[in-house]
């Protein structure tokens, strides 16, 4: 992978006059993975650089012209030679907006090393959203630089997965706290903002009483004169790095005051890994610098007095703090340079669609389908329900989100469809449970565009459908039906519909399509008709629409046409007919009362039979040990055999092999009994659940599927 970081203006890479931003990178970048493909550009006036691959980008002043956009536009030049598959920015969020007009479809790093509310580009809210939307991660040195960012933002920014906080670095060095000297260091610019003339003042009334103890000063400051005097404060203006970690090994208490809310604080960190007793102010990112140490209650020149005293005169507690500084500070260069490459690796494993998901054992899977809360249990008992069992019987966490009750329930004058409220509420869910996998089930009100924002937000996303209805072209509602599967197909990472992709020429080709059967599920489906006697012969139900429920007057369906024929052809044979004849349709407890008592069941789907498409009635049928009657023309002989289900050719062969069951107790049952075994060993909801994820996921799985060939 192909990186280009980019420094801000002016920022000197070099170890002459090194600032934080260059230091880190210098660092981090040492012992990177990705170094040898990194090309850090910059406007270094120093010959003497960092030894990294580096490219200066010189610039002549010009009168009237921002010097940030000319350095950006040349940038821009350098970059179209190179093609580079990451860009990182550091700490100028207004070049993101240059560089988002001219480099399209490229993907962007931001650190903050700053106060994001400071800096062009990130000050307003507007601003700070569009960065959020044009890069892959933005990265803080601080938790405290991350709630600045959100500041005013509404609440669902702030759990966004592209936020990501990266402490500075520094090296931790091997001590000898035996060796510490009676040293009190200050190190950073001279003036107010960092509290040198608090520290100056009290560090004058230390040194007078503490005659042993010195204090060394490094840093300058030419427009702030804060002069302090004493034969053993030590001043040596700007030092090179190197020299001021020198001095950090020799000293035993070091001060970082600072007024101003420092974003994090590189002093008190190099003084910490040093095995100095830190003494810090309660500013900004400051206490993220130091496990060990002591804040400041107040900060005032009687307290930085009091708390340096304290170190002096109880010895046991400076030599404590100072092995705990050592014993437990993290933020090595080894420790902040890997979490940096990982961040980078979620880039190369989404550019090269590594599948990053076989090492979860548990995934996080938003469940999005009818769950028929408001229909008072009576459509409990659906395939929905069916495949999110699988999902929980896998292990994994999973969160059901009802989208026909919460769109009836959040139905208003201002959102009269219900469906805005549908898609936001899915936004903020999304945004507080992070799921790996969205999956749809006949979510039609979820829309395309929310779905492409969910992608846009996380990146590792992946978003599966499937489908029931008939796709036949001969069949009811083909048009609706296949414009209900294309409408997603920009963002949905795969298909599972229960007819045979094989006979579908309109399914997406960007999308991978594959057939799954009805699931069964073993605490449905409990039902053992093939061990008991029944009265009646044939079963079978027409649903009328399941939200309806009952009857509703409307031209004949063609079931109901070969239904009266099969009847009037099948002589003293015992029918058990529902939703035909002004009998109303049954659902839920007393479907299974009803089918209890059945020998056969006839699954008969609407429109003509097309390949492995079948009503999900047949789980409840061949499920619970009835006889399963078919039409052969659904290609079921791919999966089961004469003794495990009934096919038949046209209406006559039907009635004939009716009657020859009907006439053949022992055969009945050894049909039912094979046909349930078989179905709830091959079919059921937890190996139709797993099939779902892996093939969404791209998971190699050990699972035997015999409706999909591998």
């Amino acid at each position: 992978m192909r990186i280009s970081i980019l420094l801000p203006y002016k920022e000197n890479f070099s170890p002459t006059y090194a600032g934080a931003v260059s230091l880190n990178i210098n660092e981090t970048l040492k012992i990177s993975k990705y170094r040898k493909n990194t090309i850090v550009f910059g406007n270094t006036e120093y010959k003497n650089k960092f030894n990294h691959r580096y490219i200066n980008i010189p610039l002549k002043k010009i009168i009237f012209q921002s010097q940030n956009k000319k350095y950006v536009d040349e940038f821009v030049k350098l970059e179209k030679k190179r093609n580079s598959d990451l860009i990182e920015l550091h700490n100028r969020p207004i070049y993101l907006t240059y560089l988002t007009d001219k480099l399209k479809n490229k993907t962007y790093i931001l650190y903050f090393h700053n106060d994001p509310l400071t800096m062009s580009g990130s000050k307003s809210i507007q601003e700070r959203i569009f960065l959020l939307k044009n890069c892959f991660k933005i990265i803080f040195n601080s938790n405290w630089s991350k709630r600045r960012f959100l500041e005013g933002m509404k609440s669902d920014y702030i759990n966004s997965e592209k936020l990501v906080v990266i402490n500075q670095s520094a090296k931790r060095n091997k001590i000898n706290l035996n060796k510490k000297k009676k040293i009190i260091t200050f190190v950073g610019k001279l003036n107010k903002s960092k509290g040198y003339d608090l520290f100056g003042k009290a560090i004058i009334k230390i040194l007078n009483k503490y005659r042993d103890w010195i204090s060394i000063v490094v840093g300058d400051e030419p427009r702030d004169q804060l002069l302090f005097e004493h034969k053993n404060l030590i001043k040596l203006g700007f030092k090179k790095h190197k020299e001021v970690l020198n001095i950090y090994k020799k000293s035993s208490i070091s001060v970082v005051c600072s007024r101003w809310e420092e974003p994090f604080g590189r002093t008190s960190l190099e003084a910490a890994s040093n095995g100095c007793a830190v003494i810090i102010s309660n500013r900004g990112g400051l206490p993220e610098t130091i496990t060990n140490g002591i804040i400041l209650k107040k900060l005032d020149v009687k307290n930085i007095y009091k708390e340096i005293e304290y170190l002096i005169k109880n010895i046991n507690k400076r030599k404590k703090l100072q092995k705990l500084s050592l014993k437990n500070f993290f933020l090595s260069h080894q420790y902040v340079s890997r979490l940096i490459d990982q961040t980078r690796d979620q880039k190369l494993l989404l550019e090269k669609k590594i599948n990053s998901y076989p090492t979860k054992k548990s995934l996080r899977i938003l469940h999005i389908t009818n769950f028929n809360e408001r229909h008072n249990g009576r459509l409990f008992f659906n395939t929905g329900r069916r495949i999110n069992n699988g999902f929980i019987r896998l292990g994994n966490s999973v969160l059901e989100f009802s989208d026909r009750d919460i769109q009836k329930h959040y139905k208003s004058y201002t959102d009269i469809s219900g469906a805005k409220s549908l898609n936001d509420k899915l936004k903020k869910t999304c945004y507080n449970y992070k799921p790996d996998l969205v999956v749809l089930g006949h979510a039609d009100l979820i829309s395309s565009d929310m779905l492409g924002e969910l992608k846009d937000e996380y990146p590792y996303l992946k978003i599966a459908q499937w489908f029931l209805d008939p796709l036949n072209k001969n069949g009811p509602d083909y048009l609706k039906n296949r414009n209900r599967i294309l409408d997603k197909s920009e963002f949905i990472d795969a298909n599972f519909i229960t007819t045979s992709p094989d006979v579908l020429s309109f399914l997406p080709t960007n999308v991978k399509n594959y057939f799954i059967p009805n699931p069964s599920d073993l605490s449905f489906e409990t039902l053992n008709n093939y061990k008991y006697d029944c009265t009646n012969d044939v079963f079978f139900a027409l649903s009328h629409g399941v939200h309806r429920g009952s009857l509703k007057s409307r031209t004949v369906d063609d079931r109901e046409i070969f239904i009266k024929k099969l009847i009037e052809k099948s002589e003293n044979i015992k029918f058990d007919i529902f939703g035909i004849n002004k009998v109303q349709p049954i659902w839920a407890d007393q479907y299974f009362k009803t089918i209890s008592n059945s020998k056969m069941g006839l699954n008969l789907s609407r429109g003509l039979p097309i390949k492995y498409y079948s009503s999900d009635r047949i789980t409840q049928i061949t499920g619970n040990g009835l006889v399963t009657l078919i039409d052969e023309k659904t290609c079921y002989r791919d999966f089961f055999n004469d003794k495990e289900m009934i096919f038949y050719k046209n209406l006559s062969d039907l009635s004939e092999k009716i009657s020859k069951i009907n006439q053949d107790e022992k055969l009945r049952k050894t049909i039912g009994k094979n046909g349930k075994e078989k179905y709830l060993k091959y079919f059921n909801s937890t190996l139709v659940a797993e099939f779902i994820i892996n093939k969404t996921l791209n998971i190699k799985s050990k699972s035997k599927y015999i409706w999909h060939k591998n």
